[in-house]
């Protein structure tokens, strides 16, 4: 009788053991991290969302869950796509709470806060600043020429590292548990991986400057041979110097002064029309 009741103690433990499949639930859910952003607490109910399987199959009572579904409905904000190695740790921390009644359930939102901030410097940094301009830069290259080739690479360039990277952080997550904050700290491998991808996002940035944006001044100075453009002697002073006062210009509106990128569009529209037509700028 002793031996019949230990075995249904321990196939309840495993039944309640996470799997691979449990996992990648959690990691499909997390698609759909910025779909319900709100002000208050940003993605605090994707998160529960998410963690939702995990809730479930680790407790089978139905005040457990609720008490689990309050815990992640905290303020929850980072970079979607690194949202899944918290997911994980905090799956494998659920998972020990389950089976051990001695568990202090703070430390789980411990942890995420913990970690939030430090993933958004990396994530930015990589996804956003590197991961995104990269693929940009070859799309819209492609497109400018007329290639169909140009937006489906951009898809591809983006999506693939991105969600690739969404699914394995989620399993890595799990694996590492909760000492992973102490390792990374320890190693110091945070500030390392956050100012090499600011540098790369930011050699990248410029790069794109250079290449894409194209300001012509047809504007001439000066009468027979020795006539010349206007543009021709700024790039004579620096070459592409007016591409960088214009991005320089550019951000100083929208970081310093908090003009709407749409209120720039439709000006930036409007003033390439009227240089045009008053033979300002060119093509």
């Amino acid at each position: 009788m002793t031996t019949t009741s230990n075995d249904a103690a321990v196939q309840t433990a495993d039944e309640r053991k996470l799997t691979k499949q449990d996992l990648n639930r959690v990691a499909i859910r997390s698609l759909g991290m910025e779909w319900d952003w709100n002000y208050e607490r940003q993605m605090n109910m994707a998160f529960c969302y998410s963690m939702l399987p995990v809730i479930k199959k680790l407790y089978p009572n139905k005040d457990d869950q609720v008490a689990a579904m309050q815990r992640h409905l905290e303020f929850f904000n980072t970079t979607p796509h690194m949202s899944t190695l918290i997911l994980g740790i905090t799956a494998a921390m659920e998972e020990q709470n389950a089976s051990d009644p001695d568990f202090e359930t703070e430390s789980i939102n411990n942890v995420k806060v913990s970690l939030m901030g430090p993933l958004a410097g990396i994530g930015d940094s990589f996804i956003w600043g590197t991961l995104r301009i990269i693929a940009t830069g070859v799309g819209v290259s492609l497109a400018a020429q007329g290639n169909i080739l140009g937006p489906l690479l951009f898809l591809l360039l983006f999506n693939i590292p991105a969600q690739g990277l969404r699914f394995y952080l989620m399993h890595a997550g799990y694996k590492l548990g909760s000492g992973f904050l102490a390792k990374v700290q320890e190693s110091g491998l945070m500030d390392i991986l956050t100012y090499g991808a600011s540098v790369l996002g930011l050699m990248v940035i410029g790069g794109m400057t250079a290449e894409n944006v194209a300001i012509t001044v047809p504007l001439v100075i000066g009468s027979g041979e020795t006539a010349t453009t206007l543009g021709d002697i700024c790039n004579t002073i620096m070459p592409g110097l007016l591409p960088l006062a214009f991005t320089l210009l550019m951000y100083w509106l929208v970081s310093k002064k908090n003009v709407k990128t749409t209120t720039l569009l439709v000006a930036l529209v409007v003033i390439g029309l009227v240089g045009s037509f008053f033979g300002i700028l060119g093509v």
